[in-house]
This record gives C-alpha cells, structure tokens and sequence, in this order.
C-alpha cells in the first residue's frame, strides 16, 4: 500500500506551530489518561493545498489503559477539542480505529500518508500499516471518494462563480477513486501525488496549477469564475468512474485483532 510521503515543502509546519501541537497532544494525554499512538495533518494542509487561513486539522489515534477496555460501560472512544479560528484536534480510540478500518473506512489508511506527522509510535504505526494491506478493500474505498467527488460537484461547481477550493475538494475525491481504480492501492493523501500520477491533459493541468497558486496566496472565501476546461474534464471523468469496477480484495482481519489486543496489552 501507497503510504510514505515527504512533508509538502509549499507549506512547511511553522516549528512554533509545531510546538504548540505537541503541547496540546500531551495535554490531551494528561486530562484524559491516554496514549497517543499517531497525530498527524489532516484537511488542506495535509493535502498540500492550504490557504494562510487555513486552520491546522490534527488528527490522532490513542490507546486508553487495559482496564478501561474492561468495563461494563465503555469510555468515549472520540476526544474533540472545541474547534478554533486556528486548531481542530480530535482523535478516535484505538479499537474505534481498528474497526471502522475493518469495514473498510478510508480515512485512517488516508491518515497514514499523511505529509505532516506530529507523533508516533514507531512499532504501532508499521504494524498498522501491515494490516492496513492486509485489509484493504478496495471498492469500498473506490465508492467512497467517488461518491464524495459527485456530491462535491453537485453541491460546489454549478454556478458561474465558484469558491477556488470546492474544485478541489472536487478533484482530490475523483482522483482518489481513479487512482483505486487503477490500481488496486490506496491512494496518498497528498493531492499533487495524485496530479502527478493521473493528470496528463496539458490544459487541465495548467488549470490546475493556477488554482493551487490561487488557494495557497488567497483566503478561503476566495471565488473565481467557472473554469470550463476543468468542469468538461470531471464530467468526463465522473463518467468514467460510473463504469469502473474495482475489486473487491480479500482481507484478512486477524492482523487488526492481533494490533488491537497487544497495543492495549503493552
């Protein structure tokens, strides 16, 4: 499975930033008598496309003290922080992780490419990425970015103006689903990974180039007239995916039960 990219050097993580990410990951752990196993970037910087406005989407898994796996009524397996102007923090559980990546939820293996990674634990983070692999089911993943593409369009691209963003929030999910498609593998979070790997068209490319000039030196209010090229090329491509038929892979979910009970264990 795609899993490693190099953090996107168009928007490094300020280390002051940083700092005070770290700070709030060991307040989390502090209030909450929790581990953190995995924090990292998610949302437009995590994709390489923020905006300076752009808030910071720090997402974690953690793991709880044996005992709290052993009770009548189980602890909340969700930490959310207030969002802010600046930061949103939440995480899931270990054992919420594990079974939503079970039936076949994209986000935490979309987590594990993520470019920005504020903490991990090195042992839990391989052997999540194992059975990552060896549960993998790709039409699930396929069916979930397409349907986000096609409703992201429905609802963002159908007016003379648009916001500079919604064309990505566009074509992030399409290509996403293109890339499963194609290739039986999890697609990287990293949007210029999935530009460069599918987009061959020179004028749907410069289109594209231009709206990552424009989101990344502009706010996130920022609107634009309809770019047509780009809308006949998703038309086109949404099309395209309605035909396709990914596999339907054979996972093998003892490695997720394996995870599950040594991470608690240790």
């Amino acid at each position: 499975m795609t899993t490693a990219f190099l953090e996107d050097t168009a928007h490094p993580i300020d280390p002051v930033i940083r700092a005070e990410i770290l700070r709030k990951l060991a307040a989390v752990e502090a209030e909450h008598s929790v581990r953190v196993l995995y924090a990292c970037e998610s949302g437009s910087r995590g994709w390489g496309f923020a905006s300076p406005d752009s808030d910071y989407d720090v997402r974690f898994v953690f793991v709880r003290p044996v005992r709290d796996y052993l009770r009548i009524t189980p602890a909340r397996d969700v930490i959310e922080e207030v969002p802010g102007p600046v930061f949103d923090v939440n995480g899931w559980d270990v054992r919420k992780a594990l079974q939503l990546m079970a039936k076949g939820n994209a986000t935490l293996v979309e987590w594990l490419s993520s470019p920005v990674v504020y903490r991990q634990d090195d042992t839990f983070v391989r052997r999540l990425r194992e059975a990552a692999g060896r549960v993998y089911q790709p039409i699930r993943s396929f069916h979930h970015y397409a349907a986000m593409g096609r409703g992201n369009f429905r609802e963002y691209l159908q007016g003379d103006q648009v916001r500079a963003k919604k064309y990505l929030y566009v074509l992030r999910p399409l290509l996403a689903a293109q890339w499963v498609l194609e290739r039986d593998d999890a697609p990287p979070m990293a949007f210029e990974a999935l530009v460069d790997a599918l987009v061959h068209d020179d004028a749907v490319r410069r289109d594209i180039d231009e709206l990552l000039v424009i989101k990344r030196r502009s706010g996130e209010q920022e609107w634009l007239p309809a770019r047509p090229v780009l809308n006949a090329y998703l038309t086109e491509l949404m099309a395209r995916l309605a035909e396709g038929q990914p596999s339907i892979g054979s996972p093998d979910f003892q490695a997720l039960d394996d995870l599950l009970a040594d991470t608690v264990l240790a």
